[in-house]
């Protein structure tokens, strides 16, 4: 199935405004604020789009497109619909502030308990959680960039009063993210001979080398980023000295909250109290994924040319942005370790934290290696395991290849992957954290590879195999009652799974709405330069351009206005074809081979009037 990221995105619109707006008012539904995470997710489903895609922008109402208004026509008119964002992106903040007027970045109904027999309390579900944290980057950045624009846009006294208060509650809740992605990484240090030093070490090892040589060759290669940690970082007193030997090991990332006994960060921000930390100082390959999904946002071309942190918030954006390289060159170097097979190639991946095993979790160091190649450009031996590794990846899933009896790969997609979060049991019964969205995430990360590649074959794999994960993920749409349009139906594509009760999925219709945005990159970067096509565009114009100009030396009746038409016609074309050779070497061809024919036609009508004559 071809990705058409306008239509699909209008697609998604059109059924987002049919569920969220009634009588042109929004409705929170039921499930609304009962998570902030599930919330914010809704809201960037309309905001990341309407932001980061200029036929999609809807900040103002002069230049909003014609199908853009029919998709969201529910919502109201043009100039209705940013004043309802601005109150509905206003309630959101408002709701998502605690008593004591900080910031909520509460998990909600996103947390389940690890035994459902025992539910889990108010206490527990108030808890922070990292993809609330990141959410909220990306949330508050779409918001501010929107009101930039649209204040500018509007004289309504009412409107623009509830801008001033959405603008000061969302420069908050920035900070506040902020605060809380800095004070949720950790590193974790660990002996060889511990459970997790031994997992990290068969991990690396690939039951091919001893521990002590893995090791050896672990302090080789993080040697730099061992003491870029020790001087950059406020660690603690123990954790410090660990560092500082050589024979330990560790891993760096993010936990899945603030990290227990994790200091306050200093801010001049009005940010309000800072809470404790209930984490364990072990990082998560999924939570860590997130966390840079969200950073980068923090450093986009958008973000700086709008001018949308405060000094303050720069100064925060730095201490993370330092965090978000460190991880991934950690990550990628893990992932890619040693001189032959890598580590991400041996599927599934098993984590040393939790030592659990999936093929998510081979996604999720996959997609930290994505965000690698991106920040570093990549080698073609890089990309080309990097798609074998996707590809085998999507036939593990069922994606690309066929269910069998009683397939336990089924799981991975509903109810998907649980995770148990470690410190959690210190607040009540002990928590987990599910996800089931591996498709789309998939999805997304072959996606984005797509855009990386410069290289023609595997450019040609990776939009093969993101078009086979699109139609997989589009046929997953609720085809009829609430929700209609959006997502998830896992048992349209496997029958076989376990029905579901409970709201629709905002986590995989937000994912999906990330992707169309990232096709919409893909498309719009300049084609693929092939040098064997460059220099047979050449040979062609060399010839056309002799040709033309033979041809123009020849006689031209007054009487024969036709021909000196076609000349001119003929020279624009070849003007044109001149002008793209370098950029699109393909249409140059298509353009000259025109050309060459129209040459040819006037030639054989010249000749063969001179032998009439």
């Amino acid at each position: 199935m071809q990705i058409k990221p306008r239509q699909h995105l209008l697609d998604i619109w059109q059924a987002i405004s049919r569920h969220s707006f009634e009588d042109g008012e929004w409705e929170w539904g039921e499930w609304g604020g009962r998570s902030s995470v599930a919330d914010a997710e809704r809201l960037l489903c309309l905001m990341y789009p309407a932001t980061e895609i200029p036929a999609f922008r809807l900040d103002d109402p002069d230049t909003t497109e014609r199908d853009v208004q029919t998709a969201l026509k529910n919502a109201g008119g043009r100039l209705e619909i940013p004043a309802k964002l601005v109150r509905i992106l206003a309630e959101f903040m408002r709701t998502h502030t605690a008593e004591d007027k900080r910031p909520s970045f509460a998990g909600g109904y996103y947390f389940v308990p690890a035994d459902p027999d025992n539910p889990l309390t108010e206490e527990q579900r108030e808890l922070g959680v990292v993809d609330s944290f990141s959410m909220s980057i990306t949330l508050c950045l779409a918001t501010l960039g929107f009101l930039k624009v649209y204040e500018g846009k509007t004289r309504r006294g009412e409107v623009r009063a509830i801008i001033d208060e959405l603008r000061s509650a969302t420069e908050a809740r920035l900070t506040a993210a902020m605060v809380s992605l800095l004070r949720s990484f950790t590193v974790n240090v660990f002996d060889a001979d511990e459970p997790q030093g031994r997992t990290l070490c068969q991990l690396l090892g690939q039951g091919r080398a001893s521990d002590r040589v893995v090791v050896e060759r672990f302090q080789r290669r993080f040697e730099a980023l061992r003491a870029t940690i020790g001087e950059s970082f406020v660690l603690g007193v123990d954790i410090a000295d660990r560092l500082k030997d050589e024979n330990q090991l560790f891993e760096c990332g993010w936990a899945w909250s603030l990290v227990k006994e994790a200091p306050p960060v200093e801010t001049t921000e009005p940010i309000g109290p800072q809470p404790d930390g209930v984490a364990r100082p072990i990082p998560y390959l999924y939570f860590t994924v997130v966390a840079l999904d969200g950073i980068q946002d923090l450093f986009t071309d958008r973000t700086l040319t709008l001018g949308l942190l405060t000094p303050e918030q720069q100064r925060l954006a730095e201490a993370l942005r330092l965090r978000w390289e460190i991880t991934q060159q950690y990550w990628s170097g893990i992932a890619r370790f040693g001189d032959g097979s890598w580590p991400l190639e041996d599927i599934p991946w098993r984590t040393t934290g939790q030592r659990l095993e999936s093929e998510y979790f081979s996604l999720s160091v996959a997609s930290i290696l994505v965000h690698d190649l991106v920040r570093r450009r990549a080698t073609d031996d890089d990309l080309t395991r990097t798609v074998a590794v996707m590809e085998r990846l999507a036939e593990r899933a069922r994606i690309t290849s066929r269910m069998t009896m009683g397939d336990r790969t089924i799981s991975l997609h509903s109810p998907g992957v649980k995770l148990p979060l470690q410190g959690s049991s210190d607040t009540g019964n002990p928590m987990q954290w599910t996800m089931a969205d591996f498709s789309a995430q998939l999805l997304k990360r072959s996606i984005q590879l797509c855009t990386l590649s410069r290289n023609i074959a595997s450019h040609d794999r990776l939009l093969r195999l993101a078009e086979r994960i699109f139609d997989h993920v589009w046929k997953r749409r609720i085809s009829e009652g609430e929700g209609a349009g959006l997502w998830d139906n896992v048992q349209a594509v496997f029958s076989d799974a376990p029905g579901y009760e409970g709201p629709l999925s905002w986590n995989i219709t937000e994912r999906v709405t990330e992707c169309m945005v990232a096709g919409r990159q893909l498309y719009i970067q300049p084609p693929i330069r092939s040098s064997e096509l460059v220099a047979y565009a050449a040979s062609l114009l060399s010839e056309a351009t002799h040709l033309l100009g033979n041809e123009q030396l020849e006689p031209t009746s007054h009487h024969d206005g036709s021909r000196g038409i076609a000349l001119k016609a003929v020279e624009v074309k070849l003007s044109r074809a001149r002008e793209i050779v370098d950029r699109q070497p393909g249409t140059t061809v298509a353009l000259t081979m025109e050309v060459l024919g129209e040459l040819d036609t006037l030639a054989l009508a010249r000749h063969t009037a001179s032998r009439g004559v």
